[in-house]
This record gives C-alpha cells, structure tokens and sequence, in this order.
C-alpha cells in the first residue's frame, strides 16, 4: 500500500498547522498507529505559549531553525534548536511553556505528538545534541523503542531524518521487524517516489508492505516515521489520542 497525504490535508490558521496522518487513510482513527499527530509550525517573531499541560502525549521538538527555550514543571530550563533535540514524555501529567526567539531567525520544525505504549507513564524529558544538523545521503535514527537511542518510545516507533541532495536516490531503511508501516515527510524540498509520485514540502506517503525509491529533484529534507500498528497503544493522549 502507498498513499500520499497532500498538504491540504493540515488544519490550522496560525503559525502553527496540524497534521493528522491517519485522515488520509482510515475513517477510524485520526492516527496511524503510535503516530498520533505531526505539528509544523513557522514563527516569524518572538512569542511565548504560557505554560500549558500534556497528558499521555510523548513529544519530539525537532527544530530546524530558531530558537526556543523550554520550561516545564519540573524545574527544567533549556534552550532548543537545530542543535539540540528535545523529547518529552509526558506521562501521567507534565506542564511546560515555550519561549520562541523567531525575529532574528524565523523558528520552524516539527512537533512530533507519539502515542505512548501505555497509559500514565512517569514523565521524563531528554534533551540531544546533534554533532551534525543533517544527516546527508543517510538515515540517521533519532528515536526507537531500545535504549540503543536516545530517545526511547515506549511504543513501538522508530524515527529517522536525512537531507538527499538534489538527483540523489535512497530507499527505506531495513529493520528486522516485518510488517511495519513508514510515513515519509518532506519537511523542506521536493522529491519523486516510485518515479510518478511527486511529493513537495509538508507533503508525505504511507508506505506498508512495499518497497519504494525516493529522488530528491533539489536539496530535499525527509523526517521518516515508522510504527507497529499492531503493537500496544494508548489512543486517549491529550494531542496524540484519537481525534475521530
């Protein structure tokens, strides 16, 4: 099966739009499996979103460029940017504020909503630091379910990122579980699957039980999902839960 979910398929009418995967391909659940919902916000000035709650959602703030500085609940202060990572789980309850520094550089990236594999988990953040800002002609893995990573979902969700310069092909990458589902984003650039499907920024493909090709037409940035969409979840996240 492959699907493309085109951009019109964001709601929003701010800096941030809102994206739920799983419209484009059931009339059941606003997911895809563990990926609950994928957020891509564009700050273009400076702005602070007040301290607000996450229950149940864990979080991936994958930011591009700008700068933020989160602060939440339990004390933690930290700045994050194209530099540095920053995954939260929040669990049971966790609240936290974003401060957004967009007037130099306009803040844009990703907010990663995962469902967790279970219900009220104990909240935890981690921050990572990127010894590169891309990851060129290769997939590198941000996030699994193992603690071979950093950020280790309870689900089970994989997460990858790579910038394909332009006229260069990739596939996939392999895992040793079967039966997986991937979801390509295009976060900045364009690129064609399978030479007939054109996907532009903000635009993605469901991928499951096939292999595809991917050419970058220009400098093309891809955020790649993966999910067991019969492993354990927990639907009724505050961000991430089932919308429909």
């Amino acid at each position: 099966m492959i699907r493309k979910i085109d951009n019109t398929m964001f709601t929003g009418h701010g800096p941030i739009k809102v994206l739920y995967p799983g419209i484009a391909v059931s009339k059941t659940d606003s997911g895809i499996g563990s990926i609950g919902r994928i957020d891509h916000p564009e700050f273009h000035g400076n702005t602070i979103i007040r301290m607000h709650p996450h229950v149940n959602d864990e979080i991936v703030s994958y930011f591009r460029s700008g700068l933020s500085e989160h602060k939440d609940s339990e004390g933690i202060i930290e700045n994050i940017d194209k530099h540095k990572l920053m995954f939260m789980k929040a669990g049971r309850s966790f609240y936290h504020e974003e401060k957004i520094f967009g007037t130099d550089e306009p803040l844009e990236g990703l907010q990663i909503f995962i469902r967790p594999g279970a219900k009220d988990l104990d909240p935890k953040v981690v921050f990572m630091d990127l010894e590169h800002i891309h990851s060129e002609n290769k997939w590198r893995i941000l996030g699994s379910p193992t603690n071979e990573t950093n950020f280790q979902f309870s689900s089970q969700t994989w997460l990858y990122d790579m910038k394909l310069p332009a006229g260069h092909e990739a596939i996939l990458p392999e895992l040793p579980q079967k039966g997986l589902t991937y979801l390509l984003y295009v976060f900045k650039g364009s690129a064609i699957i399978n030479n007939d499907i054109t996907l532009a920024k903000k635009e993605s493909v469901v991928v499951k039980d096939e292999h595809i090709s991917i050419k970058a037409n220009e400098d093309t940035e891809f955020v790649l999902f993966v999910t067991d969409e019969n492993a354990e979840i927990f639907k009724g996240g505050m961000y991430s839960g089932n919308q429909n």
